[in-house]
């Protein structure tokens, strides 16, 4: 299936010059586009790329001379980057999960399935489950008892969904994503040396035998509307409360959401994020890969993250982090810079010595 220039153009509020009428199949950088390829030269730099390739058409930035660069028709976009959101929404075929329910798929009596539902090879929806319309489950799903699902929502292969969990419209699971695992919450009957160690800041402790005792999980899991989850995330169930992800927010690959966690509205988790029990995260939160939050802690909206950031204690809104443990990313730039310098001082240091025990 194709798409003229002018439909793309139009799908994407931008401007189409030339032969509009030109079907465009698919999108590729310049120098391996086709000739029913659009090609992606949104920027001066790609554009010794269109002489390697074979595209026609191309997005490219504003000012342009689309023919001086040998094309029959271009499109003109303000802003490229957001661009591709709509480009690829209109390009990508999705899934290919058939309409109906497969002869496979194990659902309970009791199981609500909502209208234009499709249901792929060996799920198994339980008792009082409720599927919304227009959902596209792939093969290989459960969805445990009482779990409800909003309408218009994707599961790709694998997900696991468990018992009472809430889940808005709009929900995009990629596969082996885990929502409704149980918390990690283990008690001894006194205090144990973990316990010791916070009150006492590290100092040492006398060590007793131990053993652990389940906390065992009450609560659930409630996500919001137009969430979307990468590839084997997992979000662990409250312990009495719901663990909750606002409405928008994005989840990476890889990324833990621990007991009783509650994440804003737009947050960006990048890959391999972890947050820590009954932290609580504002609106339009972004951590950058491997970002860790402590357990108990607050961070307030609009926070950004640095990679690898280690944030262990509250972090006020609007604050910009970096390190580990997380300081004003200006504030790393300094120590590492500092850090660099070390090496240098301490020689200057020990020649300094040197020469004061000569003196003497």
């Amino acid at each position: 299936m194709g798409y003229t220039v002018l439909e793309i153009a139009t799908a994407l509020g931008a401007k189409a010059v030339g032969a509009v009428d030109v079907i465009i199949t698919g999108a590729s950088e310049p120098a391996s586009a086709g000739p029913d390829d659009l090609a992606l030269a949104m920027s001066e730099q790609y554009a010794g790329g269109l002489t390697n390739g074979q595209a026609r058409v191309a997005i490219l930035w504003q000012g342009a001379d689309w023919q001086a660069l040998g094309l029959r028709a271009a499109i003109f976009v303000p802003r490229p980057r957001y661009a591709m959101s709509g480009l690829t929404t209109l390009l990508d075929q999705g899934p290919e999960i058939e309409a109906g329910i497969h002869a496979t798929a194990i659902i309970h009596q009791t199981a609500v399935i909502g209208k234009g539902a499709a249901i792929g090879p060996f799920v198994v929806i339980g008792r009082g489950a409720v599927i919304g319309d227009n959902v596209r489950i792939a093969n290989h799903v459960s969805v445990a008892e009482d779990a409800v699902i909003g309408d218009d929502a994707l599961l790709l292969a694998g997900v696991r969904i468990g018992a009472r969990v809430r889940i808005g419209n709009r929900f995009i699971a990629q596969p082996g994503g885990v929502i409704g695992a149980d918390g990690f919450s283990f008690v001894t009957p006194e205090k144990s040396t973990v316990e010791k160690a916070r009150e006492n800041l590290g100092k040492k402790v006398e060590a007793v035998g131990q053993s652990w005792t389940r906390i065992h999980s009450l609560g659930s899991v409630e996500i919001g509307d137009d969430v979307e989850l990468g590839a084997n995330v997992t979000i662990d169930r409250g312990t009495i409360r719901a663990t909750r992800i606002k409405r928008g927010s994005k989840l990476d690959n890889q990324v833990h959401i621990g007991h009783n966690v509650e994440v804003g509205e737009d947050c960006l988790l990048c890959g391999q994020v972890g947050i820590a029990g009954s932290s609580q995260i504002g609106d339009r939160v972004v951590m950058a890969g491997q970002c860790g939050v402590s357990d108990n802690i607050f961070v307030g909206d609009d926070v950004v993250a640095g990679g690898a950031t280690k944030i262990f204690t509250n972090a006020p809104a609007g604050r910009i982090l970096l390190g580990a443990p997380a300081v004003k990313m200006q504030n790393h730039v300094e120590m590492q810079k500092a850090l660099r310098r070390l090496p240098r001082m301490a020689k200057q240091l020990a020649d300094i010595k040197a020469t004061l025990a000569a003196k003497e």
